[in-house]
């Protein structure tokens, strides 16, 4: 009689799902990646990462060993957080939201994780976003005064350490945080809430290694670094027995930084200064029979944002006279002539530039007036250039502060957009984009570096105006190095990008990133970032003499001296040239590659710049996530318990009464 009964319950359940089916008010699922991209809304987002030095640490990371998980809240609505939240919040309440958490550690414990709106504040109050300080890399200056305000929008945030996760939304992802924080506001009494949950683990904190030192001792995290590039102009044939000449360094940089790691464009500084100089290089390889009295050296070097890494290893390399320098003496250096940032220069129809010169008083001089004879023969340009304010206390962050603090008799000047504080407002910031800048001030001062090179490496008398006028920089090829290099359309996938490598990705960011397997001036192509093997393919190229046998591909015929193979990646099979270009790797001179990891090396008293090196290094992870779903409240679920556990009851009560009924019933039959 049981079987009976329940038999007959089991079918009235089977034939209501199957009309709830019917009706369409049961969802099925093919599979269970069906089921979870119905319950999970995947959110795009640029992640703030865990970065270390010496003293400790900076950046973000989940405060555990696993995901965490908050219902999402607008901070502008939240006076007290009451439970752990996923704060959603805008760029211009940013810093006062992290100014509160450092203040407050009430607040600061409830603190889930922090989700930053996509999108440029506007307003009159807004004055900027610069999460640098307000003097980057002051500890690397070569005078006294390290408390001046080069970057007056600089808020500093980026050099503190938040344990707890934090994302740039995209704009799609910003639209459904946002419905997500008001659907949770309009359903305080509801049982159901929205959350982020984040993935953001660090190695490092899962280690307990909390600083340089420690995690590279246990390989928890990889020191940041890269390779610069340099590249000769004529090539320098270091076969000859003949007297080396003077040497015209000219240098940018190619790396940025910013608080959310994959969001490191730097329009303005530094990517307007590279792409001048490479429309400069562009212009000056179209001259022909071009004979000069000294030897241009163009270089590109990267972890410049990081400690100077480039440019301090370079220097180094150059002491040790290593193959990645082989042809370089630092005592030919006549003089550096730095790009900085130039694409805010244009004020009113005036391309505007500003000379910030070294103390070498002579050699500097020289390269002042070269920039002013260059100017002149750009009068239809509309081009100016000034001498920096006296009242700075130097030169402005750049990479011509290391020459000086190896030599502080060095000579060289920095070209800028701005006389005593940066113009940028948006430096080593997210928002430093392609909107930032103005294409007609990059052409502008790619010219004025041209000439001034041409004047600078040629003799007085030899200098012919209708050559002068000749070296005349590709507007297009400016426009097509600003979408290949700071947009995602086309982004490296660009023609000019592709006729030379394969990119890993699309869309560019000048993150320096981290340095893999062994340091080596011929290294694993792998190893290399996208923009790093362009510029070597693409200064080959410019620099580069034919080869003897112009029908050589490489590389099984690419042996002669000097030569290279460029184009490789394209097609597998490249192109002979001979050039003097090579990499350099970039990284902190106080580490050493042994036996297939890093170890630190002991500070030497007499590098000065050695002992002011923290040393930065990337923690490792595994994958970071993002996403949002919906979960029911705890008192909702254990009241679901409890009327379950009723239900049953009353179904086994109900079970035994109708038992007992059925069995006297029969019983009377």
């Amino acid at each position: 009689m049981d079987t009976r009964l329940l038999f007959l319950i089991s079918c009235f359940i089977a034939r209501l799902s199957f009309s709830l089916s019917a009706s369409g008010e049961l969802n099925s699922f093919e599979s269970v990646p069906d089921l979870e991209k119905s319950m999970y809304t995947i959110v795009d987002g640029y992640p703030c990462v865990r970065l270390l030095n010496l003293s400790g640490e900076i950046g973000c990371s989940n405060p555990g060993h696993g995901k965490v998980a908050a219902p999402v809240v607008k901070f502008k609505n939240v006076n007290q957080l009451v439970e752990p939240s996923a704060i959603l919040v805008s760029l211009d309440e940013l810093d006062s939201l992290l100014a509160r958490v450092s203040k407050d550690t009430n607040f600061a414990s409830l603190v889930a994780g922090i989700l930053v709106e996509s999108g440029t504040p506007g307003g009159n109050n807004f004055k900027g976003f610069s999460p640098e300080l307000k003097f980057p890399e002051a500890e690397f200056a070569p005078y006294q005064n390290k408390n001046f305000e080069w970057n007056p929008s600089g808020s500093g945030i980026m050099w503190k350490a938040y344990n707890f996760p934090v994302f740039l939304l995209s704009e799609n992802s910003t639209l459904a945080l946002l419905e997500a924080a008001t659907k949770n506001e309009k359903s305080k009494e509801s049982y159901t809430s929205d959350v982020a949950e984040f993935g953001l683990v660090m190695q490092t904190t899962k280690s307990g290694t909390h600083d340089s030192e420690s995690c590279l001792r246990e390989e928890t995290c990889l020191p940041l670094g890269g390779y610069s590039v340099w590249s000769a102009l004529p090539p320098i044939n270091t076969s000859t027995s003949q007297k080396s000449k003077p040497i015209i360094l000219a240098v940018t940089s190619m790396d940025s930084a910013s608080f959310f790691r994959d969001k490191s464009l730097g329009a303005d500084s530094p990517i307007s200064g590279l792409i001048a100089l490479l429309g400069a290089v562009d212009a000056l390889s179209h001259l022909n029979g071009l004979h000069l009295s000294k030897q241009l050296v163009f270089v590109v070097f990267t972890g410049e944002a990081w400690g100077f890494l480039g440019s301090r290893r370079f220097l180094l390399e150059l002491d040790q006279h290593s193959d990645a320098v082989s042809g370089l003496d630092f005592t030919l250096i006549e003089t550096v002539l730095e790009i900085g940032s130039v694409g805010k220069s244009f004020d009113q129809g005036v391309k505007k530039f500003f000379v910030h010169t070294t103390e070498a008083a002579s050699i500097s001089n020289q390269t002042l007036d070269a920039l002013k004879r260059a100017q002149d023969s750009l009068k239809t340009e509309n081009v100016k250039i000034s001498v920096a304010s006296k009242s700075n206390p130097g030169i402005p962050p750049s990479s011509l502060m290391m020459f000086l603090r190896k030599n502080p008799d060095s000579s060289g000047i920095v070209l800028e957009d701005f006389d005593t504080a940066f113009t940028n407002k948006f430096y080593h910031s997210h928002l430093d984009n392609l909107s930032n800048i103005n294409a007609s001030a990059i052409a502008a001062a790619s010219s004025l570096v041209a000439r001034s090179l041409y004047i600078l490496a040629s003799e007085k008398n030899e200098i012919n105006d209708s050559v002068l006028t000749a070296i005349s920089v590709n507007i297009s090829f400016i426009d097509e190095l600003l979408g290949c290099l700071l947009d995602c359309e086309p982004g490296l996938s660009c023609d000019l990008v592709n006729q030379y490598i394969s990119p890993s990705a699309a869309c560019p960011s000048h993150y320096v990133g981290v340095i893999q397997g062994e340091p080596s001036s011929s290294p694993y192509p792998g190893y290399v970032g996208d923009v790093s093997r362009f510029l070597w393919n693409f200064l080959a190229d410019k620099t580069s003499v034919p080869t003897e046998n112009r029908s050589a591909t490489c590389p099984k015929h690419c042996s002669g001296t000097g030569e290279l193979c460029i184009r490789g990646e394209t097609d597998g099979k490249g192109v002979c040239v001979v050039s003097s270009t090579r990499y350099v790797p970039a990284y902190s001179t106080r580490l050493k590659f042994e036996s297939d990891m890093w170890k630190l090396l002991p500070t030497n008293s007499s590098d000065i710049m050695g002992a002011a090196d923290p040393v930065w290094t990337e923690s490792n992870w595994d994958t970071i996530t993002l996403r949002v779903y919906s979960v029911q409240h705890a008192s909702y679920d254990r009241l679901i318990l409890l009327l379950g556990i009723a239900v049953t009851v009353a179904a086994y009560i109900a079970i035994v009464i109708t038992r007992s009924v059925i069995r006297k019933a029969l019983k009377r039959d």
